[in-house]
């Protein structure tokens, strides 16, 4: 069984993923997230921007700007929580109103669904903590909030 053929089988076998097109999409999150498999294994997780999820107030440029850097700089410990010395530093981006990350990584083909996964899970925990108080939120954010209220209590 080749290198490929073994992650390809710990995606299929994994059921926080479904085989896409382009690879795998992550069902746990609401967010977009997708895993391309080649000689390395690509993770990409969409999240909405702060402004994308505040239901009826604006979030002011000044706000927006310093929540991205803020989600931006907890990001970059994303690779981390990979099992592998070969994750590389993720790219995070904005591009319109979501902020992109990607971590790419290779190692031991049986972990590479449930390394994807904790990548996935980073990005959606690191998200979350950076709500800010006093906003009312929309969906994902609202439901996220809410899931996490019930676990708590």
């Amino acid at each position: 069984m080749t290198q490929t053929n073994a992650v390809e089988r710990a995606f299929g076998l994994h059921d926080g993923f479904e085989p896409d097109d382009d690879g795998y999409l992550v069902t746990t999150t609401p967010f977009d997230g997708r895993v391309t498999v080649s000689d390395s294994i690509r993770v990409t997780v969409r999240m909405p921007m702060l402004s994308g999820v505040v239901a009826d107030d604006s979030v002011a440029d000044v706000v927006e700007t310093g929540w991205f850097e803020t989600l931006e700089l907890r990001l970059e410990d994303a690779h981390t929580v990979v099992s592998s010395d070969d994750a590389t530093p993720p790219t995070i981006r904005r591009d319109g109103d979501e902020v992109v990350l990607e971590v790419e990584f290779s190692g031991y083909p049986d972990k590479a669904a449930e390394n994807a996964k904790a990548v996935v899970d980073f990005a959606e925990g690191t998200w979350m903590q950076g709500l800010i108080p006093g906003y009312d939120y929309d969906e994902p954010a609202a439901g996220m909030l809410n899931r996490a209220h019930q676990s708590y209590d």
